[in-house]
């Protein structure tokens, strides 16, 4: 009996961590902007009416360089006796390594994430690895996070779903030229 009980246990264990996994949001998606439509203030410039757009934005790297700037050396005599030590400045600048950068991408309209549509994303997600849990339908912080695992392979660090992800996917048409 005693086996069985610590079989038990560990199964336990394990839906118990199966199911903090599931729970636990993913503070970036959390945090991300809504998809803006073409026809709205925000949109990019030369937005195709009726499309709809998210954006990425990186911040600026700053960084700091602090420096000790000699301002008067040190009086030693031959001997080595110090007279007096020398005097240093401290200098802090800051410069920017990488400049902010606002990129603005495609995305699949409101009006086509329906409860299919977050699903069959879901699976393919799943089937590449990137979404962990079962199949819900609903765009939550696990699907986001999933997306945003899966841009940002191709460079794109959103959780905002991309309509060149969403055709790479297999989710959309892919438009003739």
């Amino acid at each position: 009996m005693p086996i069985r009980s610590a079989l038990f246990l560990a199964c336990m264990a394990l839906v118990a961590c199966q199911e903090k996994i599931a729970d636990t949001p993913y503070l970036a998606a959390l945090s991300e902007p809504e998809i803006v439509r073409a026809e709205h203030a925000n949109a990019p410039p030369n937005a195709r009416p009726g499309s709809c757009w998210g954006r990425e934005v990186s911040p600026a790297v700053v960084e700091t360089v602090t420096e000790q700037i000699i301002v008067q050396p040190a009086e030693v005599l031959d001997d080595g006796t110090v007279l007096s030590q020398a005097i240093y400045r401290t200098e802090t600048q800051q410069r920017i390594v990488t400049e902010r950068r606002e990129t603005w991408f495609e995305t699949p309209c409101p009006e086509i994430w329906t409860e299919e549509f977050t699903a069959s994303l879901q699976r393919a997600l799943q089937a590449r690895g990137m979404f962990y849990g079962g199949i819900t339908s609903q765009a939550d912080s696990r699907t986001r996070a999933a997306i945003r695992r899966y841009q940002k392979t191709g460079g794109l660090d959103s959780a905002i779903l991309s309509l060149e992800s969403a055709r790479r996917l297999g989710l959309i048409a892919v438009e003739r030229e």
